[in-house]
């Protein structure tokens, strides 16, 4: 669904320096792909790359068998959606059915039309009650809804979320992630992810770790989190499990385990096993 080759861009054309070095990775349709590394690492700008928010200097992009280019840009844009760190950022109507709509009046439809996918996407999140609602008025969580129903609305192939459960609190981010996950088997989405969130990571089915502008890594979250104390030069904390398991002295050699893998196995040394 995504393919890029050889990728290189950099801000200045008048640097030397790129902010992103031969940056090759794929994600095939139906797939979760995170993104991860420190700030600068180039994970922002590799996105806005795929959605033609910028121009490569070098290098080939391809989404859904396309090549990326001044002919196919607008296609390509009809099978993205984003939804960012900051919602906010993104509402521009003035009640949560107008900012929902938004995106969908410029692509011309219906009014017929817009009205069907407005209440289909605010069902999907679980946000139809507050369709009159403005939507400064809403909570954090409640906000970042609105936003990822902008975006099914526009029933893309691919979503990019770029941070955007960052300044959620712990439950929003997971009822969040949660929601996700039911949206992406549901309508087979492409979900592309720059987060720090490990419990994000974990639904992943790959990871790929940056650095510098360059792929430094591309991993599964069980093999990505099994790295230990290299996680934190990865801009990772440790996950919970690995944590409680330093703290309980237990046996380097059982690895990563998840947090139910873990507890089954405490519970096996409880009864003996």
């Amino acid at each position: 669904m995504i393919d890029l080759k050889q990728v290189y861009f950099k801000y200045d054309a008048q640097r030397e320096d790129y902010a992103l070095t031969n940056l090759s990775f794929h994600v095939k349709q139906g797939e979760w792909v995170s993104i991860i590394g420190h700030n600068g690492s180039g994970k922002s700008t590799a996105v806005r790359l795929i959605d033609g928010l910028l121009e490569a200097h070098s290098g080939e992009i391809r989404v859904a068998g396309q090549v990326l280019s001044e002919e196919t840009i607008w296609a390509i844009r009809r099978k993205i959606a984003f939804v960012f760190q900051n919602p906010d950022n993104q509402f521009v109507g003035s009640t949560v059915e107008d900012d929902v709509a938004f995106g969908l009046e410029n692509q011309g439809l219906s009014h017929e039309e817009m009205e069907k996918r407005v209440t289909e996407a605010l069902d999907l999140v679980g946000m139809s009650a507050y369709r009159t609602k403005e939507p400064a008025r809403l909570s954090g969580g409640q906000k970042q809804r609105v936003a990822i129903a902008g975006a099914l609305a526009l029933q893309p192939e691919i979503i990019i979320l770029d941070e955007a459960t960052s300044m959620l609190d712990p439950k929003g981010r997971l009822d969040l992630i949660t929601l996700m996950k039911q949206l992406r088997t549901r309508s087979n989405l492409t979900v592309l992810s720059i987060t720090h969130d490990l419990d994000e990571v974990a639904l992943s089915d790959r990871v790929l770790v940056m650095k510098k502008g360059q792929l430094v890594l591309d991993t599964t979250p069980r093999e990505l989190f099994a790295k230990g104390d290299e996680l934190l030069d990865l801009g990772l904390d440790k996950p919970f499990s690995s944590q409680l398991a330093e703290a309980l002295a237990l046996d380097e050699q059982l690895g990563y385990l998840s947090e139910k893998e873990l507890e089954d196995y405490l519970w096996g040394l409880h009864l003996g096993e």
